[in-house]
């Protein structure tokens, strides 16, 4: 770790203890998640501002034949190891470092290095399932569902796979056929009713984000 990150530690170990807020934003794959997220941090800056994926939370599959890796549901809940991100939450509530998992998408496996991450002001955690699971959920005192058509997020979604998961467009089109759009139907869609705020458009809705920003820096304002 540099002296840097040391110093932004030892600094953020000395402010006084007062739990950092935690937002949630959730959607649909190819939503706008990201963008939403990366307006957030530009914003607010890196020294307030930290930020967790739920997609670095996916179960290991290592123990598997790559053929059998292939075939796992990775839109599904139980792909996830929700439990564990919700323990490091608690964690950066509690004003302590986490170990965050480096996921290697094109081998369905967890790496062996991780990501050491301090609580900052704000702790934003995206992902597709993230106000699906109650215990989740619960630890958020913003949740944010960013709502996009869903002929805009297929295309996104394909073009993301292809471009940095080193998928092919066969396989993007069956996956999304059999897991990733029903898995929407069943369990993201639905999560939409536990959202404080819904954004169209995703980032591209500036007024929206914009708003959602000003709550933020108001909170942190008193932090």
């Amino acid at each position: 770790m540099s002296d840097n990150n040391e110093s932004a530690a030892l600094e953020s170990a000395l402010r006084k203890a007062k739990a950092p807020v935690i937002v949630g934003v959730a959607g649909g794959t190819g939503s706008g998640k990201t963008t939403v997220v990366r307006e957030i941090f530009n914003k607010l800056g890196p020294k307030d501002v930290t930020v967790i994926t739920h997609d670095s939370y996916y179960k290991d599959r290592s123990h598997l034949a790559m053929s059998e890796r292939a075939k796992v549901n990775y839109d599904h809940p139980d792909a996830l190891d929700t439990q564990l991100l919700v323990e490091h939450i608690k964690m950066l509530q509690a004003g302590m470092p986490i170990d965050v998992p480096i996921y290697d998408f094109s081998l369905h496996t967890r790496r062996t290095e991780h990501v050491h991450m301090y609580p900052g002001k704000v702790v934003v955690v995206e992902g597709i399932l993230i106000l699906a699971d109650e215990h989740l959920r619960n630890l958020f005192d913003i949740k944010i569902f960013v709502d996009t058509d869903a002929d805009i997020r297929f295309i996104r979604r394909m073009e993301r796979d292809i471009l940095e998961r080193a998928r092919t467009r066969e396989s993007v089109v069956k996956q999304y056929m059999e897991s990733v759009r029903p898995m929407h139907i069943q369990f993201v869609e639905p999560s939409k009713q536990f959202a404080d705020v819904i954004v169209p458009e995703g980032g591209h809705n500036l007024v929206a984000v914009d708003m959602i920003i000003t709550k933020i820096q108001a909170i942190i304002e008193n932090w």
